[in-house]
């Protein structure tokens, strides 16, 4: 997590270890016999907890491929609301960037590149995607200008 930006320590790894390992089960076990099919939902609810500090409530017998919520539906109903980061198409690296250019609009490529530490060349190239899908833009220059995050 570190290689994309983000600082985290393992409390949440320690504390929901698993958690963890069972959502990492569930988003590769299929059964297609017994109708369970492999869903990223636990691991994404894990994550967004982690990085973007939402409050999902990590329970194992949500995974369990018998549980039926109290309104008997089998899917997931989080007490949080989506963020806007959520649900955004996104790799773990832009929404790295995306966060640091939102903490910070007139940092530099080399400060990103130095942060994350990963290539100019690498940021540029992130930097980009982010412009084409109209995630951020450059106001007044590119040598004195900032960013905005349009999302």
């Amino acid at each position: 997590m570190k290689t994309f930006g983000f600082r985290v320590n393992n409390d949440a790894f320690q504390k929901n270890s698993r958690y963890f390992r069972n959502a990492l089960v569930r988003a590769n076990y299929n059964n297609l016999q017994k109708g369970i099919h492999f869903t990223t939902n636990f691991l994404e609810m894990f994550f967004g907890n982690l990085l973007l500090d939402t409050n999902y409530e990590l329970k194992n017998r949500y995974m369990h491929v018998d549980y039926v919520a109290e309104n008997d539906s089998q899917s997931i109903i989080s007490k949080v609301p989506k963020s806007q980061f959520d649900t955004l198409d996104c790799t773990l690296e832009e929404l790295a960037i995306l966060e640091m250019v939102a903490n910070n609009p007139t940092i530099k490529q080399q400060e990103l590149a130095d942060t994350t530490e990963k290539s100019v060349a690498t940021i540029k190239r992130v930097m980009k995607s982010l412009q084409d899908k109209n995630y951020i833009r450059r106001e007044s220059g590119k040598r004195y200008g900032k960013w905005e995050v349009l999302v």
